[in-house]
């Protein structure tokens, strides 16, 4: 699930992006363009959503028209995770064939992969986008932008199935366990833990309201709960309210109310992008190395052989695509 000022989007193993307006309290229509299942979704800002799937491919779409402005061949397996620098310039992804990959969203092509020997099933940049997180079980690796190397490691006691950023130093970890823990992502200690649920926590939230900073957890137990933090970090939250859902839950997004929607928008090619890693020599499985392609062999590499969507058209709902459907069967009888 994602959401951002106005809809809220899921994927499923169904193959198709569902989109939910919000203001409207309506579904808006659905995407259709993977063929399999879609593992990953992120907006940036009102404008713009990315999506991954079990196909490999990412697309990124245009959340007013709908329209599918770019189609990457991001990995060889699956994609599993993918995430967007807070400047909209850069985003990364990770998938089955062991690979951290970095995208420049600006030129539209592939900047740096990263071999990282093991699968991993998260990656997340911090609020700033000078530190980024990987994922694989139980570990968090830290990473600066501008090093591209790890800077430390943060062990859990089972696999970690969610994490969020509550600042740019601290990091929220639950995993295959009814605890959450806040570490410290400069010293990797961990500031405080506790039980927030009777069983696994699957995923987390957090944003902020005046007067509070909110973390929202969900868990297989059915509920999802709100916390309020405190200032530090270092003292357990205090709950503020709870519901019982009576399913077994596997994902949450926030949708925030705002009277304002967010004027972000992808960044026009004429600025430069964030600070990239520099080059390193590859010479062993743990290593970057800069992408040679040209973005023009990049567009016609990875969007030859697919089945691009009609620009300029809203997404199609089941009822329109049944009613093509039979028109159709009618003007092949008279025929």
């Amino acid at each position: 699930m994602a959401s951002n000022s106005r809809y809220v989007v899921t994927g499923s193993k169904d193959e198709t992006i569902h989109i939910y307006d919000m203001k409207r309290k309506v579904e808006h229509g659905a995407l259709l363009h993977h063929t399999g299942t879609v593992t990953c979704l992120k907006f940036y800002g009102s404008r713009h959503l990315i999506s991954g799937a079990e196909d490999g491919l990412m697309c990124v779409w245009d959340a007013k028209t709908w329209e599918c402005l770019k189609i990457f061949k991001a990995h060889r397996g699956h994609v599993t995770y993918l995430c967007i620098h807070p400047s909209g310039k850069l985003a990364m992804s990770v998938g089955t064939d062991k690979t951290l990959r970095t995208w420049n969203l600006v030129e539209g092509r592939s900047a740096f992969i990263k071999n990282i020997k093991q699968n991993a099933h998260i990656v997340e940049w911090s609020p700033s986008g000078e530190k980024y997180i990987v994922v694989v079980q139980n570990k968090v690796d830290v990473y600066r932008l501008h090093t591209a190397s790890v800077s430390g490691t943060i062990t859990n006691g089972k696999r970690v199935s969610a994490v969020t950023f509550l600042s740019d130093s601290v990091l929220a970890v639950a995993g295959d366990e009814e605890v959450v823990r806040f570490f410290d992502c400069d010293s990797l200690m961990c500031l405080c833990e506790f039980r927030a649920h009777e069983n696994r926590v699957k995923d987390m939230v957090s944003f902020e309201v005046p007067d509070h900073h909110v973390l929202v957890t969900a868990s297989n137990d059915g509920f999802i709960k709100m916390w309020t933090l405190t200032q530090d970090k270092k003292d357990p939250p205090s709950l503020l309210c709870e519901v019982n859902t009576g399913a077994r839950l596997t994902c949450l997004a926030a949708w925030l109310d705002r009277a304002t929607e967010e004027k972000a928008r992808l960044p026009p090619a004429a600025e430069p992008c964030p600070e990239q890693p520099k080059t390193v020599k590859k010479d062993s499985g743990d290593t970057i190395e800069e992408e040679t392609s040209e973005p023009n062999s990049e567009k016609s590499d990875v969007t030859g052989d697919s089945k691009q969507p009609t620009k300029g058209k809203s997404p199609a709902t089941a009822k329109k695509r049944k009613m093509a459907n039979v028109s159709e069967k009618k003007g092949k009888k008279k025929m």
